[in-house]
């Protein structure tokens, strides 16, 4: 998994030590994600199904694109589509996508790179493999997360940022045996490049097989994890958990994670998505590339896009 990591984390800046009175947040449910096909048909796995939206709050949705190894002429992408109310986050781990807007923002999104889209008021966007990729087929890895927008910002200005994959925070903790990319939000004195309308925290951590961490979380934001990859246990129960599955973390102030002593040959490690937030607490209306707050919204978002208010898709363009 080629996110941007190094070849001697005790090199990194250490992660704060939480307290001695900390208080490790409980494990109050475990989902396994189911697979789906999304876009132009590239696999993905729903990683918040079955979880009460309230336990998700501020977060809406969130997709594993792969892991997949496509052959020759398989790769797919996204047609160009609408969007309004939220923020999407396009996290690429392994694999390229290209992506362009109708407001004018675009790039490469590949080795460890992320796309923060604020979709606000409404844009257009696309994302697909280069043609390179296309031909030669090859490996696929990402995320694809929806932050939704309080009410009061949803028609705010769209807006992109490109962020490079050397510009998310690194860090390790006392042992040296974890990785962790602080890539929006804080995380005890480190924080990441995103800029977000919403206050989250998202990380990719890296856990060694036999690797413990513990890491200082918000107590006023929620706690979700979800793992890229490989197996290992959550909370301080040492709950088991593995690929494709995600745990919600309530009540404390920590968060703990441990990696199994034996990782399969291929991941060789405990990949592990951190995300919290401040909740929102607001009535979400949610119908295909539409969150809003009612369904007088939605309607209206709609007929914005059919009547081209939405933006146009560039003359050049992928």
């Amino acid at each position: 998994m080629p996110a941007i990591s190094v070849a001697n984390p005790l090199e990194l800046p250490k992660v704060s030590t939480p307290s001695t009175d900390h208080r490790p947040r409980r494990i109050k449910s475990i989902t396994t994600a189911p697979r789906a096909l999304e876009g132009e048909g590239f696999p993905v796995r729903r990683a918040f199904a079955g979880v009460a939206m309230a336990d998700l709050d501020p977060f809406i949705h969130m997709d594993q694109m792969g892991e997949i190894d496509y052959g020759p002429g398989e790769p797919k992408g996204t047609p160009w589509h609408p969007h309004r109310g939220f923020e999407t986050v396009t996290y690429m781990m392994e694999g390229t996508f290209l992506h362009q807007d109708s407001i004018g923002g675009g790039g490469v999104i590949q080795d460890g790179a992320t796309q923060w889209m604020t979709a606000g008021a409404g844009i257009l966007h696309i994302e697909r493999p280069p043609d390179a990729l296309i031909d030669s087929g090859g490996l696929f890895h990402g995320i694809q997360l929806w932050v939704n927008l309080p009410a009061a910002l949803k028609m705010a200005n769209p807006r992109y940022q490109d962020i490079g994959s050397t510009e998310v925070a690194l860090l390790t903790n006392e042992n040296g045996d974890a990785i962790i990319r602080v890539i929006a939000g804080s995380l005890g004195d480190a924080a990441g490049p995103g800029s977000t309308y919403t206050p989250i925290t998202l990380v990719h951590v890296t856990l060694l097989p036999g690797g413990q961490l513990v890491l200082p979380w918000n107590p006023e934001y929620n706690a979700l994890s979800y793992v890229l990859a490989g197996s290992g246990s959550v909370g301080a129960e040492r709950h088991a958990i593995a690929s494709g599955q995600l745990a919600v973390h309530v009540d404390g102030d920590v968060l703990v994670l441990s990696a199994d002593e034996q990782q399969d040959s291929r991941t060789q490690a405990f990949e592990v998505l951190l995300l919290g937030g401040e909740a929102i607490r607001e009535p979400v209306a949610v119908y295909g590339p539409f969150v809003m707050n009612t369904k007088a919204e939605l309607q209206q978002a709609f007929e914005d896009y059919q009547a081209g208010r939405l933006g146009q898709i560039p003359a050049v363009h992928i």
